[in-house]
Formats: structure tokens, C-alpha cells, sequence
């Protein structure tokens, strides 16, 4: 069968995203099929068009990446665009429409229920797959773990362990990416094994680590290298949170001979000496860390696996080791008030040659302890819907008491930024981009 895939995601603040998922859906499908990918960061929609005469797809699978931006400050909603584009290839094709990803899976009835689409993959996109092969045979598609259809859902799927072989897209896909700051994307494992309140990652990869052999993705990396990727970024939640193993990879990366920068996001938690010593050698550049908050009653609050010392400690860590640091704090929690906006801030002050990122306000999604929570308070409803953004608000402060805390702060400080610096940050990043830097640029805030 002739299949098309569509990345429809043309956000791009603070810069694109390569589509990374859609490989391991291409690469997960049977080679009996044709396979092409349509990324609506390249392509037009008369382009789209014109692919869809040509190409004539018999199934359409549309990945649907993000329900929002997570941003309470300034919140965009997706599903819209997403009904908006079935709607525009149910005129334009006659193919079967099935919608994935991870934004999909957090809330797959009611995204399915708005789309209109033939069919849903819930979990991971690789059991599209299977869905073709069924589709192809007309065997009855009711039972497969994972898939959603007007008739109802299958099982409830397990985390995928059918391999995880990534097809990668011809140069001309890569090259918007090539072209827009090097950089491509990376992932050396799957779940999670955190417990923070907020989070959707356990709920939509697991909760156990699902780890890649680090000669594998070292392999991968140079795969990427070989291709023109001036720069790597590894997508896992925190690149850290399994030590040895990311201590494994970095060394692959070495052996291998990765000779271009790399970054990642790392949780700020207790590290053996050296750890970052070992990551600067195998190109290790930039230190994103989701430190959240630096107040301790807040971190336990969040089950964070981490205290305010050990965000100190794994900072100094990465700054001796000379590599660029970055912290993300998410604020407006269970417990928030001005007593531990201040005692954060206070500390911040004490973070030294860093970006710090604001986020202020938590989403509220299914499935994670915060829904609970703000169930038991009575902040939200059962059975409200939770499709667009719905953020929480602590008892003793709300949005924009924190807000104003730390824009009074920040001052005049370029390196604090609130949010993820919108349209104007996202101008200039691509300004930069455009003149031959590569990366995500933020280490140019750092003061």
C-alpha cells in the first residue's frame, strides 16, 4: 500500500523540531509498502496538493505531536489545525486518516472524537505498522493493542518492544532543518522513571527505562553526522536519568567519532565526579537542566528525585566542566505561595553564568497526579474537558502574583526570560541561524 505520513507541527519557537517520530513510524513498516513523508514545515499546502495527486496515498497517517504549548502566558492550541487538515484531506484524497503521537496518546478519545479521523494509534507510532499490514489484508483491525476506531479502542497497549529501527528521510527532508541551525534529533532511550506530578512521559512511554545500546546510537548519531547535522539534541525527558547508560553512549560517541556539539535536557540530581567531564569529551555543549524550582518544599511537592543542594552541585559540575548551562523552572504548583517564589528566586540569584527559563502555570493533564489533585480540590471536575488548556492555580498565589515577582527580578537581565521568549526570540534565533550559527543559541543570553 502507498502510505503517507504528515508531521503537520510548524511551530517554531524558539526554533523547528525535527520530526524524529515519524522515522520510527516509517521504519516500523513492512518494506511490502511505499512509504512517504510530508512535512508541513517544507511544504506548502498547494505542495501537499499536488503530493497527493501524484502519490495517490491509500492511508494518511497524521502525527499529532503536541495538544498545546503548555505556555499559560501565551497559550496556543493545536487540535483546531489539526481538524482543520482532515477536513482539507478528506477533499483532497479518499485515503484512510489515522491519527498518532505523543499529544494524541495523552488524550486519544477526545482528540480522536474532534478529528474526524478513521482510525487512532494510542502509545507508541510503530504499531501503525501493524495497522497497515491489517488494512492491507482486510483482517479485522478491532483487536490491535493500541488502535482506536469508530467501533472503540483495542486493548490497552503495552510499551512497544518490537524494535526500534529509524528510517531516515531523504536529504531534501532534512535539509529545511540542515539549513535552520543544524540541528537533528537523537533518542538513546524510552520512559521514564520519574515520578513528578505534572508530567504525561510515564503515561505515554512507560514507566520503566527501555534503553538503547549506546553503540547503536552512537552508530545512529554518526549516521546523522554523515548527513550534515551540525548539531545533535537528545529528546529523551533527561538524558541523565539512567547515569550509566548515559555515561555508555557519551563514551560510544567518542569511539564512534562524533566530532559535532550535542545537547540534551538533564535532571539536576546527585552525579558521580567527572560525569560532565566525560560528556564535554564526547561533544557534550549544552546543559538543560529541569530544575522547576529552587525551593525544597516545592521540589518535594513536584516528587522531584532532587534537592535545591544537588541543583547546586550538578551546576557547578557542568560549568567546571566548561560546558553552556541552562535552567527551566515550572511555577504555580500544589504549595506555591510568594514565601517559595521568593525563597527560589533568592537562590537563583546564586546560579551563576546561566539562562534561566520561566514557565508559570502547569498544564493540567490526564492521567498525572496533578489531575488528581486538582480533582481533590476541587480546582477541576470529573469528566471536564481537559482538551484545551486548563492550568492550575495554587491556593496562596496565583499567575500573575508570580509573574510580577519575577519580572520585578529579572529587571533588565537578558538570561531571564519568561516563557519560551515567543515570536520576537524566535525572529532573532532564526536571524542567527540564518548567518551560520548552530544550536539552540541561548548560551548568547547567558550573563
Amino acid at each position: 500500500m502507498k502510505i503517507l505520513l504528515i508531521s503537520p507541527n510548524t511551530l517554531t519557537v524558539p526554533y523547528p523540531v525535527y520530526p524524529i517520530g515519524l522515522d520510527y513510524v516509517a521504519g516500523a513498516v513492512s518494506d511490502r509498502h511505499q512509504v512517504r513523508i510530508a512535512d508541513m514545515n517544507i511544504l506548502s499546502r498547494d505542495a501537499l496538493a499536488l503530493l497527493l495527486r501524484e502519490f495517490s496515498p491509500e492511508i494518511i497517517g497524521l502525527s499529532c505531536r503536541n495538544i498545546d504549548n503548555t505556555e499559560a502566558g501565551d497559550p496556543l492550541f493545536f487540535v483546531n489545525g489539526y481538524q482543520e487538515l482532515v477536513t482539507w484531506l478528506r477533499q483532497h484524497s479518499e485515503a484512510v486518516i489515522v491519527c498518532g503521537g505523543s499529544g494524541f496518546s495523552i488524550m486519544p478519545e477526545e482528540i480522536f472524537s474532534v478529528l474526524g479521523a478513521d482510525y487512532g494509534i494510542i502509545g507508541e507510532g510503530e504499531r501503525f505498522g501493524l495497522l497497515a499490514d491489517a488494512l492491507e489484508e482486510g483482517a479485522d483491525t478491532t483487536n490491535l493493542p493500541g488502535v482506536l476506531s469508530a467501533r472503540g479502542r483495542g486493548k490497552t497497549p503495552p510499551p512497544w518492544n518490537g524494535g526500534r529501527t529509524r528510517e531516515f528521510g531523504s536529504t531534501s527532508h532534512y535539509q529545511f532543518y540542515l539549513e535552520k541551525g543544524g540541528m537533528l534529533n537523537l533518542q538513546t532511550k524510552r520512559g521514564c522513571s520519574f515520578r513528578c506530578i505534572y508530567c504525561s512521559y510515564p503515561h505515554i512511554e512507560g514507566k520503566k527505562h527501555r534503553l538503547s545500546k549506546p553503540e547503536e546510537v552512537a552508530r545512529t548519531a554518526l549516521r546523522l553526522q554523515e548527513a550534515g547535522a551540525k548539531y545533535l539534541f537528545i529528546t529523551d525527558s533527561a538524558f541523565d536519568s539512567d547515569i550509566k547508560h548515559s555515561l555508555d553512549v557519551a563514551r560510544a560517541f567518542k569511539r564512534i567519532g562524533i566530532k559535532i556539539p550535542w545537547g540534551g535536557f538533564f535532571a539536576p540530581v546527585r552525579l558521580p565526579a567527572g560525569y560532565f567531564t566525560v560528556m564535554k569529551e564526547a561533544g557534550l555543549k549544552h546543559v538543560e537542566f529541569g530544575t522547576e524550582s529552587l525551593s525544597d518544599r516545592m521540589l518535594r511537592s513536584y516528587r522531584k528525585p532532587f534537592r535545591t543542594r544537588d541543583v547546586f552541585a550538578a551546576h557547578r559540575q557542568a560549568r567546571q566542566a566548561g560546558l553552556h548551562v541552562a535552567h527551566y523552572f515550572l511555577m504555580g504548583g500544589p504549595g506555591e505561595s510568594a514565601s517559595t517564589v521568593t525563597e527560589s528566586l533568592d537562590n537563583i540569584e546564586n546560579l551563576n553564568r546561566t539562562a534561566l527559563f520561566f514557565f508559570i502555570g502547569i498544564r493540567i493533564y490526564p492521567r498525572t497526579e496533578l489531575y488528581d489533585i486538582a480533582l481533590d480540590e476541587g480546582k477541576i471536575t470529573a469528566g471536564m474537558n481537559m482538551l484545551e488548556p486548563v492550568f492550575y492555580e495554587a491556593d496562596d498565589i496565583d499567575r500573575e502574583a508570580i509573574a510580577a515577582l519575577v519580572t520585578a527580578r529579572a529587571g533588565r537581565r537578558i538570561n531571564w526570560i519568561i516563557g519560551s521568549g515567543g515570536a520576537r526570540s524566535a525572529a532573532t534565533v532564526s536571524k542567527m541561524h540564518d548567518r551560520g550559527y548552530t544550536g539552540p543559541l541561548w548560551e548568547y543570553l547567558v550573563r
